[in-house]
């Protein structure tokens, strides 16, 4: 069934992650597709917000690849920056497998850079970007 959620301006950011949350409960694994400067990051810096991470924690991990924040429970949340990928192999290297097969959250910008790597569960949402500035996410769940 597609799925979407229209954010018409930063200030309903967390209502949308809010609204994303519960429609994709249980959903670890989740690959955001969409051209640079769409709000990946600030998207995801939202959803981390809503989970429990301190605001000022998130960032965008494009040179370490990976960020590990953790919720105020002390639950990890892995936030993936795969921009700078050219090689299926750096990937790997990083150990991407431990941290998809780990259960926690796996939030990933420019996954299609390594979209052989990903399991078959992985959810793609696309983030379109219209001219008045209202990001729309789309997914099929």
């Amino acid at each position: 069934m597609k799925q979407t959620i229209v954010i018409p301006s930063l200030s309903e950011i967390d209502a949308a992650a809010d609204e994303f949350l519960r429609l994709t409960r249980g959903r670890p694994l989740i690959a955001f597709h969409a051209s640079m400067g769409a709000g990946k990051t600030t998207f995801i810096t939202a959803l981390c917000r809503r989970m429990g991470v301190r605001s000022d924690a998130v960032g965008s991990p494009t040179f370490a690849i990976v960020n590990e924040y953790r919720t105020a429970s002390g639950d990890p949340v892995f936030h993936f920056d795969f921009y700078r990928i050219t090689k299926l192999e750096e990937a790997l290297d990083i150990g991407l497998y431990d941290y998809l097969d780990s259960g926690a959250p796996c939030l990933m910008e420019w996954a299609e850079n390594i979209a052989p790597l990903l399991p078959e569960e992985t959810l793609v949402v696309s983030i379109d970007v219209a001219d008045d500035g209202t990001r729309t996410l789309n997914w099929e769940d």
